[in-house]
Order: C-alpha cells, then structure tokens, then sequence
C-alpha cells in the first residue's frame, strides 16, 4: 500500500507531461511553434508533435479559404462624375504564416482590415477609369479580374493570398437614379419608334410590291383567258363552218312575217360587227332528225325602210335584223330562201 500511492502519483504526473508534451496539428490548420516567444518551427502539415513544456507553445491558424465581407457599400465616383453604390466580397486565405505573424502579430482581424483597404483602394481606382455603362455591363468582369491581381500582390506581403474579388452588388444612389431612368426610356423610346418607322415603310414596300405582283398576275390571266377563248371560238366556227358544208340544207332564211315596222332596237346594233354563229338544238321533223343546227346572227344596222330578214336553224328561234345587202349576201352564201317585207 506504501507503493500504491507514489506509484500512481508518478504516473499522473507522467500523464500530465505527456499531455503538455504531445499535441496534434488537424489538417485544416497551420502551426507555429514557439519557444520563450521565438519562432521555432512552423508546422504546415497534420500529424502528432512534440514540444518542450513551459519552454515552448503552440499556436494555430486557419487553413481554409476565409470571407471577407464588405458590411456596407462604397460609394465610388466613375469617369463621368457620376457616383455608384458597390458592394463586394473577398475571399483569401493563409499561404506563409510565419510571415503572415511578422506582419500582423497573428491577428485575423487586423488582416481583414489590411485586405480592406486594399481590395477598396483598387476598386475605386478601377471605376474611376470606366463609365457608368461599362463599369456596370461590359467591363465588369475585367473590373474583379484587375482588383484580385493588384490586391494579391500587395497581400503577398504578409503571407495571404486573395483567391478571389466579387462585385455583389453595382448601382446608381437613390438620389441620381429617378433622371437616369427617365433619360434611359425616353432613348428606348426614341429607338423603339424608328424601328417603328422602319417597320412600316418595310410593310408599305411589300404591300406595293404584292400589289404590282397581282396586277401582273390578273393581267396575264386575263390575257391567257382571252387568247384561250378566242382559239375556242375560231375552232368552234371552223368545224360550224364545216359542218355547214357537209349540210348546206340546214340554214335557211325566212322572212319576217308582215306588220313588223320600226327601226332595230337599239340592244340590236351591231355596227360593223362580223356574223356570228350560234349552236341550236333543233327538234325532230318529218325527214330530218333532231340536233344541233346553226343560227346565224347577222349584224343589224339602223334601217327604217327596207328589206328586213331573219335566219334561223329549224323552226324560227331568233330574230336577226340585217340590210336588204346583208339578206342578199345571207342568201347566196347559204343557198337559203328569204321574202322581202316592207
């Protein structure tokens, strides 16, 4: 029992040594050793150490990549005078932390401010090259690209490296936004109406085009149609006229029964017209079947005294008023038969 208690005393106390002794670096972490506040050893890797205790101490620094936030934005004047709010983040994080303790005693918070200032010096010397459009729209990425390389040389210097600069946030101060808005709808009102304009002079030239285009169409319809009908025709007489020849008994002229005075009605002139020839369906007679007969329809001229005829195919169907001339010539280019009437 006399062995028991300083044995276990030793023991607790060998405990006690070892754990002052022994410590562990996490992967996540760099660490510095120290011995009487000197820099020793720096331990930038995990695993388990070993120190002196009371003669030397351990400190710990972050390795991961860390945020720094911009609490508010920063009213940052351009090229054209005209202020815009900015608001950015950083991010960055430890590479050499022994230099990263020379420079800053280890002090995270005074690390943010040094990075602060920096970052906010670049970014205002960055905008104040550039317009409101181009630090908003077209250059805003060359705008971060150019702040992260300035500010991480200058970070270099006391061990940390900016991974990244980020605008979160680019926009006019209430104050000037109402105008620029205001100048902003009256341009794209001013664009929108001669796109406007443009657009309907292109449609009146269509129109007009498609226009000319069904002129010329209905022209040439019409044409077509025309020379169509008139080969119709002229075949159409030709085989009349032949069929005439092949039975010259068909035409005849009777003559107009007595009473009929007057001048030819006016629907009836036909001045200088050209005979025409009319098919008829003609009915059975005794000696001749039923058909299709001719009727010739003479031209009719202004006559009040004279010698009138009409022509028909079969049975009387048509009156046809013509000059006593026009009767003898019907006649004779017939072989038909015609009473004069008075």
């Amino acid at each position: 029992m006399k062995l028991t208690v300083p044995l276990l005393a030793l023991v607790v106390a060998l405990l006690l040594v070892a754990s002052q002794s022994l410590y562990t670096v996490d992967q996540r972490q760099y660490a510095i050793k120290f011995q009487l506040g000197e820099i020793i050893e720096t331990l930038p890797n995990a695993g388990l150490y070993a120190k002196v205790p009371l003669l030397q101490n351990v400190k710990f620094y972050d390795k991961r990549i860390l945020l720094l936030d911009n609490p508010e934005p920063d009213r940052i004047t351009t090229s054209e005078k005209k202020p815009l709010l900015v608001d950015f983040f950083v991010l960055w994080r430890i590479t050499d932390v022994k230099q990263y303790y020379i420079s800053v005693q280890g002090d995270e918070e005074a690390a943010r401010r040094r990075l602060s200032q920096t970052v906010r010096a670049n970014l205002a010397e960055e905008f104040n090259k550039r317009t409101v459009h181009e630090a908003i729209s077209s250059e805003r990425d060359k705008i971060m690209t150019t702040t992260r390389q300035k500010a991480d040389a200058d970070a270099k210097t006391i061990g940390v490296e900016i991974v990244d600069v980020r605008l979160r946030r680019v926009e006019l101060p209430p104050d000037v936004t109402g105008p620029v808005y205001a100048r902003m709808e009256s341009e794209r009102r001013r664009v929108a109406n001669e796109l406007r304009s443009l657009g309907q002079a292109e449609s009146e030239k269509i129109r007009a085009d498609a226009d000319r285009q069904r002129v010329v169409i209905l022209a040439d319809a019409y044409k077509a149609a025309q020379k169509t009908k008139g080969d119709g025709d002229a075949k159409r007489v030709g085989d009349l006229r032949a069929g005439v020849r092949r039975q010259p008994g068909v035409l005849r002229v009777l003559p107009e029964p007595r009473g009929v005075q007057g001048d030819v009605p006016q629907q009836d002139r036909h001045d200088g017209a050209r005979p025409q020839l009319r098919i008829l369906p003609l009915p059975e007679e005794p000696g001749r079947p039923g058909g299709e007969g001719v009727e010739v329809v003479l031209p009719a001229l202004r006559v009040t005294r004279g010698t009138r005829c009409r022509i028909r195919c079969g049975r009387p169907l048509r009156w046809c008023w013509s000059s006593r001339a026009s009767c003898r010539s019907s006649r004779r280019a017939s072989g038909a038969t015609a009473s004069p009437s008075s």
